[in-house]
């Protein structure tokens, strides 16, 4: 019987930790497509009022920044905690498993580590690469993660409203669908609404267990095709004008053809001012209509009573032209196209509506998130936590953040087949300084320098003079400890 008895006891000291042990921290990882930092809370005209909250409710990254403006290396770069530099991955066409076949992925990570992860809309890159998303990541299979944004055909029942945008329709077909679209129609007749109606569904079916749920929206990412009553929210002529002119002394080498937005370059027509501004009013209406859809998210979420339970992190994976500097779309080294939006949206935020100026890259989510929901860090990751500024907004985790581009922009589609240049950008609190070097020898081909304490468009070249010499002289040398120069 004390044996019986001692047997008994001992089982329920076993059984303690588990009656008493910490709830998990839940994810929710909301990613954009092309989404430079064009969000009301970034202090643009831009109505976004769900990513406006999500910022009162966490941090506003306001100097965050990608490590390589084109989808696939700049999500395959976010989501190994890898740069591009040491995944050996500059292109669209090819899948990072083809070149690291077993490295780790945040979302494969938390699944080893206990979560239940789901993917929903367009999180690792699609269309181009053979393997089809990373089905070994996620516990169940990927929705709408594997499409072309040219195909993204309205769906309704009953007969297809007009198409109300006139002024584009002569420059290019986007695929299967107008370069600019506005019909009167749900938000489930295009991919967007679709994702957030089975990201709300998928939240209801793992609420019960700690939960990773990825869920990418793939707006704004061209073709501009939003419904009606998200280009109804703007005024055209109030939008901010555009000046599409090049930087003063800019290198030929540091733009691009635009080919995305614009078609092949034997095909290409050059936008009227009257076409630009089309397409600039159906960018911001698309960024509308993801935030709504981001928007019925959130609202499920906090409808589950999961908000006091979760960690939500939005971010846009690169950032975008639409116009400015005679560009359009991504693949440079620009401000515009290497800054992103980022938010944090810790569970029981001690820094709710803060923000902070630190400089912090992409890279660092992987480290970040693990490390906010007690998961071990995940071995050789090129990132840093960004725990310490989300407890302290003015602290300082890194010197400067790195971007990088190769010409031709896509060296896949070349004979070639690799890049001739890379572009290697360094930003700093003040300055961003960039070498073009040839790809095989390492030699600088060109430069740029741009102040951002007095040029923040980056409207000047200022290579040849240097505002602030001392400033300049510290870019260099940290520009070239991260690419260091030669082969």
């Amino acid at each position: 019987m004390i044996c019986r008895a001692a047997a008994l006891g001992a089982l329920l000291l076993l059984s303690v930790p588990l009656l008493h042990a910490a709830p998990r921290t839940n994810v929710l990882f909301i990613m954009a497509d092309d989404l430079r930092p064009e969000l009301g809370c970034y202090g643009s005209v831009a109505v976004t009022p769900h990513l406006d909250a999500l910022a009162r409710r966490g941090m506003l990254f306001r100097k965050a920044y990608c490590q390589q403006a084109v989808c696939n290396p700049s999500r395959s770069s976010m989501l190994t905690g890898l740069r591009p530099d040491t995944l050996g991955l500059y292109v669209n066409g090819t899948h990072f498993r083809e070149l690291k076949p077993v490295v780790n992925t945040l979302p494969g990570w938390m699944k080893e580590h206990g979560y239940t992860t789901r993917c929903v809309g367009k999180i690792f890159h699609n269309w181009h690469t053979k393997e089809h998303g990373d089905p070994r990541s996620w516990s169940a299979p990927e929705f709408l993660h594997y499409a072309n944004h040219g195909d993204d055909v309205p769906q309704v029942s009953g007969p297809l409203p007009p198409n109300l945008t006139t002024l584009s329709s002569t420059l290019r077909q986007y695929g299967r669908v107008p370069l600019c679209e506005c019909r009167d129609v749900p938000d489930e007749a295009y991919y967007d609404g679709r994702v957030a109606a089975e990201a709300v569904r998928v939240l209801g079916e793992i609420k019960d267990e700690p939960f990773f749920l990825a869920v990418g929206f793939w707006k704004p990412h061209a073709p501009f095709n939003a419904p009606k009553k998200y280009w109804d929210m703007y005024q055209r002529d109030r939008l901010p004008v555009l000046d599409p002119a090049r930087p003063a002394a800019a290198p030929e080498i540091a733009f691009h053809q635009s080919t995305e937005i614009l078609g092949p370059v034997k095909d290409q027509k050059q936008p009227t001012a009257e076409q630009a501004a089309e397409m600039r009013h159906g960018y911001f209406a698309a960024i509308s209509y993801m935030d709504a859809q981001l928007g019925k998210v959130t609202t499920a979420l906090e409808k589950q009573g999961l908000l006091d339970s979760t960690l939500i992190v939005f971010w846009g994976d690169h950032g975008y032209h639409i116009g400015e500097h005679s560009l359009w779309a991504k693949t440079s080294n620009f401000e515009l196209d290497a800054r992103v939006p980022l938010i944090v949206v810790p569970p029981q935020s001690k820094q709710a509506g803060a923000s902070t100026d630190a400089l912090v890259e992409m890279v660092d989510l992987f480290p970040t998130i693990t490390a906010l929901c007690a998961v071990p860090d995940a071995p050789g990751l090129d990132g840093v936590s960004l725990v310490p500024l989300l407890n302290d907004p003015q602290a300082k985790i890194k010197d400067a953040a790195y971007t990088q581009f190769p010409r031709p922009a896509y060296p896949d589609r070349t004979p070639r087949g690799r890049p001739e240049v890379m572009g290697v950008s360094v930003r700093t609190p003040t300055l961003r300084y960039t070498e073009w070097r040839d790809f095989d020898t390492g030699s600088v081909v060109a430069s740029e320098l741009y102040d951002h304490v007095r040029d923040e468009a980056e409207m000047h070249n200022v290579i040849t003079r240097p505002t602030d010499p001392a400033a300049f002289e510290q870019a260099q040398q940290l520009l070239v400890r991260q690419f260091p120069r030669g082969k």
